[in-house]
């Protein structure tokens, strides 16, 4: 059984994957290691890949594939994180709510995760500690999983990949955030106050954290419109996973506002972010992939 066959088996991927797999994300994957031997001829540290794409764009399948081929063809050791598995626990989401604003019990945006978390984790590997302890977010509860079900690396990492729908994300200008783009924005956020305080922790160590990327590739949407559905797909498929335990799982209508609150910062990095990445994935509704570069 090929790497790909057994990707797709593992992952219950249609069979529309091997397309997309063989087309793209094997050249890519093939350019990762280009940087990574770039990297071992200048510093002992290992590669730190940034991959940023909105909700439903397979960040997760993308650097899940990466790590396999890198594992597989390399006998690289490899972490994989997602900036979603450093949200602060709901319980300190709420005592945000109470004290700045409400809209800040919603996990998502900058400024809802615990970066010295997230520091803590990165600078361990970074130095080449074993044993490290990888964060993990449970989404189904919308809180942080118990440490006794954090993964732990068996040594030094040679390649560390960061993914998530901000990584890599730069703020706004300040003038922008004047105007509601969304009724959560005009009927939540009347006085901007929410998306200024997001704007600036985005500013702010978020920049630090992003800072420490080698490389970005990003996974591009053909337009917002596209992500409710995808946010949608992504859902359904939580909830038939997770049956026992589905109280934090949304139905259409919640994830119709609960996509509102990544809405502006999405839109700002499909308009930014092609010219910041390294590497650039145009993705098409379907989730396949533009052979336009």
């Amino acid at each position: 059984m090929s790497l790909i066959d057994d990707f797709i088996s593992k992952h219950h991927l249609p069979e529309s994957f091997r397309k997309v797999a063989t087309n793209h994300y094997l050249p890519l994957c093939q350019q990762v290691k280009n940087w990574r031997s770039e990297k071992k001829n200048s510093s002992k540290e290992p590669l730190i890949l940034g991959m940023n794409g909105a909700q439903g764009t397979g960040k997760s399948t993308l650097a899940d594939f990466i790590a396999e081929v890198l594992i597989d063809e390399d006998g690289a050791e490899v972490a994989v994180l997602s900036i979603d598995d450093f949200y602060l626990t709901l319980e300190d989401r709420q005592r945000l709510a109470k004290d700045i604003h409400p809209l800040l019990t919603t996990r998502g945006v900058p400024g809802t995760h615990d970066l010295p978390l997230a520091f803590k984790t990165m600078n361990a590997l970074i130095a080449g500690e074993a044993g490290v302890s990888l964060p993990r977010f449970a989404k189904s509860v919308d809180d942080r999983a118990p440490e006794d079900v954090w993964p732990i690396t068996d040594g030094p990492v040679d390649v560390i990949i960061l993914e998530g729908w901000c990584v890599g994300s730069v703020p706004e200008e300040e003038a922008s955030l004047k105007e509601s783009i969304n009724e959560l924005e005009s009927e939540e956020d009347q006085a901007a106050y929410w998306r200024t305080y997001v704007n600036d922790c985005l500013k702010g160590e978020y920049q630090i954290l992003y800072g420490l990327l080698d490389k970005l590739i990003l996974l591009k949407a053909p337009n917002f419109e596209c992500v409710y559905n995808w946010r949608l797909e992504q859902e359904q498929k939580l909830r038939a996973k997770v049956r026992h335990e589905a109280s934090g799982i949304m139905n259409e209508v919640q994830i119709a506002r609960f996509i509102q609150h990544y809405e502006r910062l999405t839109r700002h990095n499909l308009a930014v972010l092609p010219d910041v990445a390294d590497q650039v994935l145009l993705l098409k509704p379907d989730h396949s992939i533009s052979d336009n570069k």
